[in-house]
């Protein structure tokens, strides 16, 4: 029995001299590369999302106010119009004819009553027949500037500087009023409403900005700002109406697209680090902070206090200044005090991927 234990208690002793021969052979462990990025200090502001429909900052459905054929047109689906531009116009030949009589008479009228008001005056025609006269040339007056009047609604022309649509009628269409003939937008700016939960009313004012994102056109944004708050809060959901305005100069938005919109408030100057730089223990949060330490550069865990978040960064409250330099990736391969050699600088326009690619930084740069 003593005879085993001692052959096992050599073998035990020569396997350790073993590994401390390796271990000495293999030499001291090299730091390890990390990649590190710097605590900025930026504007940043609390977000409420939303979803939203666009609309046209002014649109309108072109009818016609009377029943009547079309005698011609003169635009086309999708022209760009001023306001008062000439669309179509209707059949008014009838109401020229009647125009051109109510004229007449008119003219006849007004030389009756030129010489009834001569022969006055020689007290040669009674005064009531002067009167007759008078009234008679007001009333053929009257139902002409009727007919012209009427005639005006036989033009239809555009109400605003806009964008036509698609042309719904042909020459010789006979239009019943509220039959669309085309439509016309406004795209220059756009409105977006969304509902907004009551207990952001505080924060809530015209001018703040909003910021938008629709599927099709990728991580595009569209930046905005409120225009108009609804005097009255929903009494089932206890949200508020917002209208927001959205620039549109290039015409890119359409009416009609869902929208995901984003209201900053509280906006502020705050510390930002990336998200991936934060190590979550418990209830408590930490970073690995980058110190030089006898021409070593080190990194030693920083207990920091948090406040917002925003997609890819955390606001910083305490535990931290500026410029400070702070591990993004490889935390899970050091510990508190550990040596490390910088992979590479991260900043926020440049992938992890791009960062790999770069060559390794001198230590402590």
């Amino acid at each position: 029995m003593h005879k085993v234990t001692l052959i096992f208690t050599a073998l035990f002793v020569f396997n350790l001299s073993g590994i401390a021969q390796a271990q000495k052979a293999a030499g001291p462990k090299k730091p390890t590369a990390v990649i590190i990025a710097p605590v900025v200090k930026n504007k940043f502001a609390d977000q409420i999302e939303a979803l939203a429909t666009t609309k046209s900052n002014e649109s309108v459905i072109i009818t016609a106010d009377r029943a009547e054929k079309i005698a011609a047109i003169y635009f086309k689906g999708g022209q760009v119009v001023k306001k008062g531009y000439l669309l179509v116009t209707l059949d008014k030949n009838q109401e020229e004819a009647q125009l051109r009589a109510s004229q007449a008479l008119t003219e006849q009228r007004q030389s009756a009553y030129n010489r009834a008001k001569g022969l006055s005056g020689n007290s040669a025609l009674p005064r009531s027949t002067l009167q007759t006269r008078l009234a008679e040339l007001k009333q053929s007056q009257a139902e002409t500037e009727a007919i012209k009047a009427s005639l005006e609604s036989y033009e239809i022309k555009a109400p605003f500087d806009g964008v036509l649509g698609l042309r719904e009628v042909s020459v010789g269409t006979l239009v019943q009023p509220a039959d669309i003939i085309t439509t016309i937008d406004d795209l220059t700016q756009m409105k977006v409403d969304f509902d907004v939960p009551s207990v952001f009313l505080t924060a809530l004012k015209p001018n703040l900005p909003i910021e938008g994102q629709i599927e099709a056109f990728g991580d595009k944004k569209f930046r905005g700002v409120i225009k108009t708050i609804n005097t009255q809060i929903d009494p089932v959901t206890r949200t508020v109406k917002v209208r927001g305005i959205l620039p549109n100069e290039d015409g890119s938005l359409k009416p009609g697209l869902l929208m995901s919109i984003k209201l900053s408030k509280n906006i502020r100057q705050s510390l930002l680090i990336p998200e991936e730089a934060l190590i979550k223990k418990a209830n408590e949060n930490y970073v690995f902070k980058v110190y030089k330490e006898d021409e070593k550069t080190i990194a030693r865990q920083i207990k920091v206090n948090i406040g917002s978040r925003q997609p890819g960064v955390i606001e910083v409250l305490s535990g931290l200044k500026e410029s400070d330099k702070i591990v993004t990736h490889g935390q899970t391969k050091i510990r508190d005090g550990a040596e490390i050699t910088i992979r590479a600088h991260e900043n926020t326009d440049t992938s992890l991927k791009e960062l790999l690619k770069q060559p390794h930084k001198a230590a402590g740069k």
